[in-house]
């Protein structure tokens, strides 16, 4: 028996997530490891009058990296450039069925494989920015997925589903009023310029001037819970250490610290897989700089899972993504990659905007 609540999750993320509405063209990317809540997406978007293609995603890569010539891995496809500039609407569902398998590409592949990609990251950011496409990333429970999280299956999926629908008999209910709430957030940040995080082995400096806080309530992502923006370019000073593993392509990559000078990383160390970090830092020059600073909300999500779609929501923490910046919060940072590292602030930091105090062990003090 198909269990409802990925019924639940596909209504949810076709009539709340991305509003689908007849007429449009939809692409589902998703892993063979997803078929169900696939199937659930593909219905839902049936019923909405869309037109929905499935695409694979995450199936052949390890074939690409391990066989494909250096041409062949950085090729982009006709039909793909069409989604990107014509589609209306795009689901990316997350289900690893193993995790590692890309753990021992050498990091130059995927570093080729994200430069030829950079055109479409480009598109499908500006047309999000401009309110042309919609897009949701998804997750669904697999055993491996449970198994970086130290999960059973049967646990994960309780974290998972309980995370995307913290009510389950309202799930729309829930998120358009935790949209309310962080609308507060937003509210106080607006017209603030600078952002001042000290942290256990941080310290960091970043201007905001001119630049738009978003909230993150389900549209983006599902889970959700978070507010950001896009740090002025080359406004970063100081240095940052993060205290969760960064997870990129399969990659862990831990005790990740960077120090910025005028924007840039000037200095990047790693205690595992640093020649990893190092280079995708290379990727372009749009990866040393930052494309998003953000604090994460969702205090239903507690603990590091090995998924950034959950990690970079932990309620306490904050993050910031190496290079390409949504368009919407005024960045113009451009690059193939967008790496988010999530740090914990629960245990003695703290956020200052403008002198003051806005967020501190991991709790907001404003009154909102």
């Amino acid at each position: 028996m198909a269990d409802p609540r990925i019924q639940k999750l596909a209504e949810l993320v076709v009539n709340y997530s991305t509003k689908i509405k007849p007429g449009n063209k939809v692409v589902i990317n998703a892993p063979s490891a997803a078929q169900p809540l696939t199937r659930a997406i593909y219905l839902e978007v049936v019923k909405a009058g869309g037109f929905p293609l499935v695409l694979p995603r995450g199936d052949f890569e390890d074939i690409l990296y391990r066989f494909g010539t250096d041409e062949q891995i950085q090729y982009v496809h006709q039909p793909q450039r069409y989604i990107a500039e014509e589609y209306d609407a795009r689901f990316a569902i997350l289900a690893d069925d193993n995790t590692k398998k890309l753990s021992n590409v050498a990091p130059e592949k995927m570093v080729l494989f994200d430069r030829g990609r950079s055109g479409l990251m480009k598109t499908m950011m500006k047309r999000s920015g401009a309110g042309e496409f919609n897009w949701v990333v998804v997750p669904f429970p697999t055993a491996a997925m449970a198994q970086d999280a130290e999960m059973s299956l049967e646990e994960y999926e309780d974290f998972v589903f309980g995370a995307c629908m913290p009510d389950a008999d309202d799930p729309i209910g829930y998120w358009l009023k935790q949209s309310d709430r962080l609308q507060k957030v937003v509210d106080w940040l607006k017209g603030r310029r600078e952002v001042h995080v000290t942290a256990p082995g941080t310290d960091l400096k970043l201007s905001i001037k001119g630049r738009k806080f978003v909230k993150c309530d389900g549209q983006y992502n599902m889970p959700d819970g978070e507010v950001f923006t896009g740090p002025v370019e080359d406004s970063a000073n100081g240095h940052v250490y993060f205290s969760y593993p960064a997870i990129e392509s399969g990659r862990e990559v831990t005790g990740v610290r960077l120090w910025f000078e005028n924007g840039k990383v000037v200095k990047a160390t790693a205690e595992k897989n640093e020649e990893f970090l190092l280079k995708t830092l290379d990727t372009d020059e749009g990866a040393r700089r930052l494309g998003e600073f953000a604090i994460g909300t969702n205090e239903g999500i507690t603990k590091f899972t090995g998924e950034i779609l959950f990690d970079e929501k932990i309620g306490g923490s904050f993050h910031m993504a190496l290079g390409a910046g949504y368009p919407e919060t005024g960045s113009v940072n451009e690059s193939a990659i967008h790496w988010d590292m999530v740090c914990d602030l629960r245990q003695g930091g703290e956020i200052r905007v403008d002198g003051d105090l806005l967020y501190k062990d991991g709790k907001f003090v404003i009154d909102f």
